[in-house]
């Protein structure tokens, strides 16, 4: 497996590789990327995997500067599954001047996670396309843990006419529902034992649709309030049309519940799908 740490060397290594799959990530790499890096080797030639902890994306009371960057693992980790390359570049090889261009997403970026954390997706967005410059990639393959990052991407890929496929993959989670994150690793033991009753009461409300419910703020409202109760800090609970996260409308079938809650000092998202019979 190749370490590469330029673009100049990247762009070298992969002129001979013109069939590659792309995975992005910020490092710390746990299952649900190694996962996504399974999924990426069967499609292409060779698996590239990015790691780059993006400043662009945190907003100022965020966790950049503590978010763990543990490159030597996360390279012996790809490295035992058979990962070709690693892209690793420094803030200057990505940033090489202020970035006064950016992608700038339309008006979902301001919703559920947009509406919490400012700029992310214009953050997000910016660094992908760079990355997909970079690469130049058949195909990239996106969690779905991150759902409003999958929509925000794809879309971007279709309405810029990049000749990329986008792969979205299922969420990958502990054996007791908790989703894999690299932030979890910030939890507490006890906040550990607490930390699936996030994907509990999505559980719920996603039981509730099942079951025929239609009141869906009652329902947003009500797991909020069970979830405040336990001590967490809920930022929302919403059932919204899984296309494209409107509010859900008479005849819309496909949905996705989605969340976000702080725990301690630590955010959680997480997301169900559910297509109404």
């Amino acid at each position: 497996m190749d370490v590469i740490h330029t673009v100049k060397g990247l762009r070298e290594r992969l002129s001979r590789e013109p069939n590659n799959v792309f995975v992005p990530t910020m490092g710390n790499l746990h299952e649900g990327h190694l996962q996504l890096v399974e999924n990426a080797k069967p499609r292409g030639a060779c698996t590239v995997v990015s790691i780059f902890v993006n400043r662009m994306q945190f907003g100022p009371r965020e966790d950049f500067d503590k978010y763990p960057r543990t490159l030597q693992q996360d390279c012996d980790k790809l490295a035992a599954i058979g990962c070709d390359l690693v892209f690793a570049p420094d803030e200057g090889e990505i940033y090489p001047e202020p970035q006064q261009y950016a992608v700038e997403p339309p008006e979902i970026q301001h919703i559920l996670d947009g509406a919490v954390r400012p700029g992310h997706f214009r953050g997000v967005a910016t660094v992908v396309l760079k990355l997909f410059n970079m690469v130049q990639p058949r195909a990239a393959i996106f969690g779905k843990k991150d759902y409003q990052q999958c929509i925000v991407l794809r879309n971007m890929v279709r309405q810029l006419a990049l000749p990329i496929d986008i792969i979205l993959a299922d969420t990958v989670r502990a054996s007791d529902g908790l989703a894999l994150s690299s932030r979890n690793g910030y939890l507490t033991a006890a906040e550990r034992a607490e930390a699936p009753a996030l994907y509990q009461a999505l559980s719920r409300a996603v039981a509730e649709l099942k079951a025929g419910a239609k009141d869906f703020q009652r329902i947003e409202l009500q797991q909020m309030a069970i979830l405040a109760g336990r001590g967490w800090k809920p930022e929302y609970i919403a059932i919204r049309r899984a296309q494209d996260l409107g509010q859900p409308e008479a005849g819309d079938a496909d949905l996705v519940v989605l969340g976000a809650a702080r725990l301690g000092v630590t955010r959680l998202i997480d997301n169900i799908e559910w297509r109404l019979p």
